[in-house]
């Protein structure tokens, strides 16, 4: 007798979605499971943000007939118990973490606030001995020890970014998701970066990653979703997608896949 299918993490049936008076998608169907590795590719304005939205219930779909969003198979979600499960990187909280007196924070404190979810620490947020040693041990791990009393905005935007990484994995979620990862890294920051993901992937971590960089796709992402205008014109393994015709046709522009080492780097065709 045939095991039952996993239940994905994110399951997507027939969705519409609106931001603001714009209607972002229309009829969105995608199901995403723990355990493998996935990058969500388009160019900007296709909705790859949006999607993260719905992940992460900053954004809800309408409700109507056989339409639905559930996470780890359920249609009510606890978002302590999400933030849990799920640690989220992207430039737009990297932003966060500078706006207003933020930026003054201390790099451990940062992290600590993940425990929390919260930007920074507030008076009445106590971290434990437990919650303090993980931090130290993540910071380790990530090379930014030496950081841990620095103010969060006196870091680079490559140690911002690896500590934000450091952030989302306090709670070592099953899903870590990426949004635009490498976007105003320099080439060394992003090495060290895409380096820690792979690190992650091999060790149990599983990685969406959401972009339009090609050259950010680490090796262990083996299924990519094409998205393009709202809707999913493509979804099937990396080697079979990210392929000069697919990738010329998804970005409306002739280009070039140059292969090396399991990375992909674009170049015009012309």
């Amino acid at each position: 007798m045939d095991s039952p299918a996993p239940t994905p993490y994110l399951d997507l049936q027939a969705v519409e979605t609106w931001l603001g008076p714009r209607r972002v998608f229309e009829d969105l169907t995608l199901q995403l499971h723990r355990g493998e590795h996935t990058v969500i590719l388009g160019p900007n304005g296709s909705g790859k943000s949006s999607l993260i939205k719905l992940l992460s219930r900053e954004l809800y779909p309408v409700v109507k007939p056989g339409s639905h969003l559930r996470l780890f198979g359920s249609d009510c979600v606890n978002l302590w118990q999400l933030r849990a499960r799920i640690g989220l990187v992207s430039a737009d909280l990297q932003a966060t973490h500078l706006s207003g007196g933020v930026g003054r924070t201390r790099a451990s404190d940062v992290v600590l606030s993940g425990f929390f979810g919260s930007v920074g620490l507030g008076r009445s947020q106590q971290p434990s001995a437990a919650q303090h040693a993980r931090v130290a041990t993540l910071l380790e791990q990530l090379g930014l020890t030496d950081l841990a009393a620095r103010p969060y905005a006196e870091l680079s935007d490559g140690q911002r970014r690896r500590l934000l990484l450091a952030r989302a994995l306090v709670h070592d979620p099953e899903v870590l998701v990426l949004d635009e990862p490498t976007n105003g890294l320099d080439l060394k920051a992003r090495h060290q970066l895409l380096d820690q993901l792979r690190r992650l992937a091999r060790a149990g971590t599983t990685l969406l990653l959401v972009t339009h960089q090609i050259e950010a796709i680490v090796p262990e992402i083996e299924r990519a979703v094409l998205l393009r205008q709202g809707r999913v014109v493509g979804d099937g393994p990396t080697a079979d997608l990210l392929q000069e015709g697919a990738l010329s046709a998804l970005f409306d522009t002739p280009l070039r896949v140059l292969t090396s080492n399991g990375y992909r780097q674009v170049l015009p065709a012309g």
